[in-house]
């Protein structure tokens, strides 16, 4: 029997809204193979979508789009074309997702001195198959699905589900779960014919939904002397616009979807590190992420739901999550996460300092102290000192840090450590969110300033202590350490996260910018997740060896933060190279593949796209360049250049509530 293969993505075309989108191949046709299809929520509603006209399908030549939620597909329709050379009956298929619609037009153009007499049909397929199962690369679920012809359409559905569909004149066939909408046009001599149709979806169990774009994020233009760092920036925006979700529980609060296709939903960690990359743009994000998440916030321990008092979640569903083949299932509401908690801290913090209005800071002090409270108590489950992870349900993640896949936490040999693990990065996390806690704290007449800078002074000299591995390049901080308190010694970008947190000396900082400019991690596209020394490293591994985008800009931005601007301007350079080759939408993650032996960055061919933290990581790149330092206290916003900053004019950064133009260089 084969294998069940989870469908790759990077030539497939995405059309989107959040919650949601369509896939499809570059001439729009979808197919019914792997991803391809129109999601809502979690659910694919349609896979087969096949234009034909005069019953042929036309020959692609081009495909466009002005943003994230409109694509423009050009074809030819030479079976009824004439047999002079020069092509003059073109097809202009325009495909438009908004939140829970899809809406198509069609029309055909004839330059002929006759009119041409032909047919449009869309040939449409409902399917309902849960996303978990499409990832799954599995088929032929077991769900009821409905096809019921209506009044001016159908309504498909399946349980709770249902999706009416539109096709103003078009003869509508039906046959099982498949439908044909067919148009008899003529189209006259130089003339046009357009046809349309849509399909509405309502999902009464969601636990998300769409929210509108951001007036101060349109408002954001960038000039700069590498047109790559303007290309990604407006790409991003426009990417980052399109993934804007609120949830059922609280409608007001918008957040950012982690990723098209499998992650249109809340996840505490991504949505934090993209909230937080944003500042730069206003405090808006920051501020309804910091508030959707403190909603959610644990308040009672419950082993089956990793939940625990102050701790913040990591991602919601509308029902349980099964990963076949891998015995993962995580309920509605997981807590499975050991830096969610710690970077919820930070990313109050940097907004407070980026100009968040004081009352929706204070409003939220309660949840600051539950969930400093959660690092002592809960989040050292040994009594180390030190914040770790482990499952004990048997069927949650097995890794619960940013690289959450079965194998990310390797020894130099490429064997596995054994857990409770206690990540390098997470340490950092926690002291920078026990100083910038404290300062919350003191700044707003609170008790516990002190304690919370005891316990960060504390902890940075266990980490000095535990954490250090000498190497005759230089001594780097193990990626882990395992069960036994032992340093994992795989050389990482996980000791990037540490860089602007505090917990490293001068000399520490500048051991891991030397490493992470260095042949073995700069990959000329980025950073990579593993070094090339190590056993278990490969360019096409998912965290052993690939490159994220996230993960480099958090590495740029420590290394500027902690005056290191040669070696973030290199990781930076890398990221642009990437942007430029992947037409500046970055997926989540790309191949590790050194720029000396590729002249394009190879794709990671499952790797998501959009990703709100990889989108967002135009900005964290943008606001390493400036040097950019906020202090809304002091009504400071500091500009310090980086070397390779070049000419850049910005306007529309937003500091302390009002707008700002920057010019560089």
């Amino acid at each position: 029997m084969t294998q069940p293969l989870q469908p790759l993505l990077h030539d497939s075309t995405v059309v989107l809204t959040a919650p949601s989108q369509a896939w499809s191949a570059v001439d729009g046709t979808v197919d019914g193979r792997g991803i391809h299809g129109f999601y809502h929520s979690d659910l694919r509603v349609l896979d087969r979508i096949v234009l034909r006209v005069g019953d042929a399908v036309p020959e692609h030549i081009q495909s466009a789009g002005p943003d994230a939620a409109t694509a423009v597909f050009t074809s030819l329709a030479r079976q009824i074309d004439d047999a002079t050379a020069d092509p003059r009956v073109r097809v202009e298929r325009t495909r438009r997702v908004r939140a829970g619609e899809l809406r198509e037009s069609v029309i055909v153009r004839n330059a002929l001195s006759a009119p041409v007499r032909t047919s449009v049909s869309v040939e449409l397929r409902a399917d309902f198959s849960p996303m978990q199962v499409i990832k799954a690369g599995l088929t032929g679920a077991e769900h009821p699905v409905a096809v019921a012809q209506k009044e001016g359409g159908l309504v498909l559905s399946s349980g709770p589900v249902s999706a009416r569909l539109t096709a103003e004149g078009a003869e509508i066939a039906v046959d099982g779960v498949q439908s044909v909408l067919r148009w008899a046009v003529e189209v006259p001599a130089h003339g046009s014919v357009e046809v349309a149709w849509s399909v509405t979806v309502d999902d009464p169990s969601a636990v998300v939904s769409g929210a509108s774009p951001s007036a101060e994020w349109s408002a954001f233009a960038a000039s700069t002397g590498d047109s790559r760092l303007a290309g990604w920036l407006e790409k991003a925006i426009g990417d980052l616009q399109a993934l804007r979700m609120s949830t059922a529980a609280q409608p007001d609060e918008v957040f950012l979807a982690a990723g098209a296709p499998w992650f249109f939903t809340l996840f505490g960690r991504d949505s934090i590190w993209a909230a937080r990359m944003l500042l730069p743009l206003g405090t808006e994000i920051a501020a309804s992420t910091l508030r959707i998440l403190a909603h959610f916030q644990g308040t009672r321990s419950v082993d089956e739901t990793a939940e625990q008092p102050g701790k913040i979640m990591h991602e919601l569903r509308p029902a349980a999550l099964t990963i076949p083949g891998e015995g993962v299932v995580l309920p509605p509401l997981y807590y499975g996460t050991v830096d969610a908690t710690a970077l919820w801290v930070m990313l109050l913090h940097d907004a407070w300092k980026w100009g968040m209005p004081t009352a929706e800071v204070e409003a939220l002090l309660p949840h600051l102290e539950a969930a400093l409270a959660w690092m002592r108590d809960y989040g050292d489950s040994d009594g180390d000192g030190f914040l770790e992870y482990v499952d004990t349900t048997g069927h949650g993640l097995a890794n619960q840090g940013w690289k959450d896949s079965g194998d990310s936490i390797q020894w130099g040999d490429g064997t596995l450590a054994d857990g409770p693990i206690a990540l390098c990065e997470v340490q950092g996390y926690a002291y920078e969110a026990a100083v910038g806690g404290a300062e919350l704290l003191a700044a707003f007449g609170r008790q516990g300033a002190d304690e919370w800078r005891a316990w960060a002074g504390a902890l940075k000299a266990r980490f000095a202590e535990a954490f250090w591995i000498d190497d005759p390049a230089g001594a780097y901080p193990a990626v882990a350490l395992d069960a036994a308190k032992r340093k994992v010694d795989t050389v990482t970008s996980n000791i990037g996260h540490l860089l602007g947190t505090g917990i490293l000396t001068p000399e520490q900082s500048a051991l891991i910018a030397r490493r992470l400019a260095s042949p073995e991690l700069s990959s000329g596209y980025g950073l990579r997740t593993m070094s090339t020394d190590a056993g278990g490293f490969w360019p096409l591994s998912y965290h052993g060896g690939s490159v994220w985008a996230h993960d480099t800009a958090i590495a740029v931005a420590g290394l500027a933060k902690d005056g290191h601007t040669a070696e973030a301007d290199v990781l930076a350079d890398g990221l642009l190279a990437a942007a430029e080759g992947f037409g500046y939408r970055m997926p989540e993650l790309h191949s590790g593949d050194s720029a000396a032996d590729t002249a394009t960055p190879v794709p990671y061919p499952a790797a998501c796209r959009p990703q709100a933290w990889s989108a967002a990581a135009a900005v964290a790149v943008l606001a390493a360049r400036l040097g950019l330092r906020a202090d809304a206290q002091q009504g400071t916003l500091e500009v310090n250049p980086s070397d390779g900053a070049g000419r850049i004019r910005v306007s529309g950064v937003r500091f302390a509530g009002e707008a700002r133009d920057i010019e560089v260089g």
